[in-house]
């Protein structure tokens, strides 16, 4: 993604630049250059494995850009031009940019900072906008006191990554979508109105057209240079067909071991292609013994800023090396993430629903047990109702939405939370293309039928209609997507949909009374390992959960993180 950092050009702002410079660096960034304007200092830094230029200076003017920009149909300087001269607060241009994204533009005396659409790229800064930055890590480190914010800690350990603007520290917050900044000696947020528009009727040829757009700025930049997962699903299948509609040819990768079924689905449509299949293992990437943990540990703390991704800090390495080979000498990384916009994520009734449906039915991801008298059940629901009726621009509005609302909670709540952590660490290395969360292919995707949504119908039609030979092979559903979906498709599908919401509160705790969960990121959790890295009573979550009742690994993983986070700024914590 390359980076920024910026703070007040005030007497902390010496100490504080060397602070974050060091950050930087442990993060693995190469060689700042600085910037400055409108009062704040700072610096920015390149993609770690090369890329299209991030920075462009004219005079005194400046556009930084930590991410992936697409500004008018090109990437680089060309693109930053066109963002420098756009110029202003609010930026508006958002018909003709793409990507995900942070900018940090400086015109004419003026520093103004935003994200993308979807406010997806993470930016942080604190509360009084003294200090605005790519880095998680950097921007706590300037508050002279942190405490734990409880909803954001509470979302992180049940969800993954917390919603809305909050993250785990009360003093660290993230930019939305709906602000940008605009820093000076009295620093301000301008409200921002973004609006999708879904088409009166969407067509698998429109849908094509649209996603067609968006993948040829990448395909001119990069050309062969990307990197492509596959798997037995829809999602990166239709990402691979637009690469290779683009005239594209990847090196293309899988995740897992050989003999599993996802595995061998895209080794088999190599095989069929004529194209080459890199399997790679993380689990299996090497083995490390306990006197190595915790250096491995303390490098990928440094590496994903604190906050991994599920199975990223308590591992062997190879969820770090996998991130540093998909940018490998400036290839962009390609992902298949939120292509969901096509199907009926939630597994909701096509009728009107409230906000607060989604919320139970899809984040109640807790056991009464774990917890301890710290969680307020009601007011953790109370406040994922607020935010995600504040995403889609309905603050307040408690009371049935129509269909689409519903939907457009995947993108702007889900997607911005969940995926927007891991664009913004894989594109630390260098470019990333996350085709099917731009606005104008959620747009589409929120036009679609509820009923061409189950079952993957649609998207099965546009991959077909993109690459049928990709769409004829087998998938892990049990039948080609050229196929109508089997029986036992149908039924699984079905019998998820027909839950009433009270029931799907409820389910999560109802399978953890049927015994432990495990999932698939795994990690060295044992405790002759993570003991080498934290300590085991967990004297910083065991306020908030209660560690001898949970047994939910992907629960004790993400706790055992915020325990070692609390571990490593142990100074700064109070309350």
């Amino acid at each position: 993604m390359g980076g920024f950092y910026l703070c007040r050009d005030d007497e902390r702002a010496d100490a504080r630049l060397q602070s974050a410079r060091a950050q930087f660096a442990r993060h693995g960034f190469g060689a700042p250059e600085d910037i400055a304007a409108a009062g704040y200092r700072g610096f920015h830094v390149p993609y770690i494995h090369g890329g299209p230029d991030l920075l462009l200076r004219e005079g005194d003017d400046f556009a930084a850009v930590a991410g992936t920009l697409v500004h008018r149909g090109q990437m680089g300087r060309p693109a930053l031009q066109g963002l420098l001269a756009q110029g202003g607060a609010p930026f508006t241009d958002w018909d003709w940019t793409g990507g995900h994204y942070g900018a940090a533009v400086a015109r004419a005396g003026r520093l103004h900072v935003f994200t993308g659409f979807f406010g997806a790229f993470q930016i942080f800064h604190t509360p009084d906008l003294d200090v605005v930055s790519t880095s998680f890590l950097a921007t706590a480190a300037a508050c002279p006191r942190l405490t734990w914010d409880l909803q954001g800690l509470y979302e992180f350990a049940f969800n993954v990554f917390p919603t809305g603007d909050d993250t785990v520290f009360e003093q660290v917050r993230r930019l939305g979508p709906d602000a940008q900044l605009e820093l000076g000696p009295q620093p301000r947020r301008h409200a921002v109105a973004k609006s999708l528009v879904p088409p009166p009727d969407v067509t698998v040829e429109g849908a094509a057209a649209t996603l067609r757009d968006v993948v040829a700025p990448y395909a001119d930049a990069y050309g062969d240079a990307m990197q492509c997962p596959l798997s037995g699903g829809l999602d990166s299948r239709l990402a691979l067909a637009l690469l290779r509609d683009a005239g594209v040819r990847p090196h293309v990768y899988v995740y897992g071991a050989p003999g599993d079924a996802e595995v061998e689905i895209a080794r088999a449509i190599g095989r069929g292609e004529g194209f080459e299949v890199e399997v790679f293992q993380k689990a299996a990437w090497r083995r490390i013994d306990t006197h190595d943990y915790a250096e491995q540990v303390a490098r990928n703390f440094e590496e994903t800023d604190a906050l991994a991704t599920d199975g990223g800090l308590f591992d062997n390495g190879g969820n770090a090396h996998a991130r540093h080979a998909r940018n490998a000498g400036g290839q962009l990384a390609v992902s298949g993430g939120c292509g969901e916009v096509f199907r009926n994520f939630f597994y909701l009734p096509d009728r009107r629903l409230r906000a607060r449906d989604v919320v139970e039915a899809f984040y109640a991801r807790y056991a009464p047990g774990d917890v301890t008298p710290a969680f307020d059940a009601r007011d953790f629901i109370d406040r994922l109702e607020a935010k995600a009726l504040a995403a889609i621009g309905r603050p307040g509005d408690r009371g049935p939405l129509e269909r689409t609302a519903i939907e457009e909670l995947y993108p702007r709540l889900r997607c911005r939370a969940f995926f927007g952590r891991e664009l913004s660490l894989v594109a630390r290395h260098g470019g990333y293309l996350m085709p099917f969360l731009e606005a104008p292919v959620v747009a589409q995707g929120l036009a679609i039928p509820l009923a061409e949504k189950n079952l993957g119908l649609f998207e099965s039609r546009l991959l077909t209609h993109i690459d049928p030979r990709l769409a004829a092979y087998p998938s892990a559903y049990g039948h080609a997507f050229t196929d109508p979906p089997t029986a036992a498709h149908r039924f699984d599908e079905w019998s998820s949909r027909i839950r009433p919401v009270w029931m799907r509160r409820h389910s999560y705790a109802l399978r953890r009374l049927m015994g432990p969960l495990t999932d698939d990121h795994g990690g060295l959790l044992s405790p002759i390992y993570l003991g080498r890295v934290i300590d085991l009573h967990f004297p910083h979550m065991r306020r908030f959960f209660q560690m001898a009742n949970v047994r939910d690994s992907g629960l004790y993983r993400r706790i055992a993180t915020l325990e070692y986070l609390g571990q490593r700024v142990d100074g700064q914590l109070g309350g």
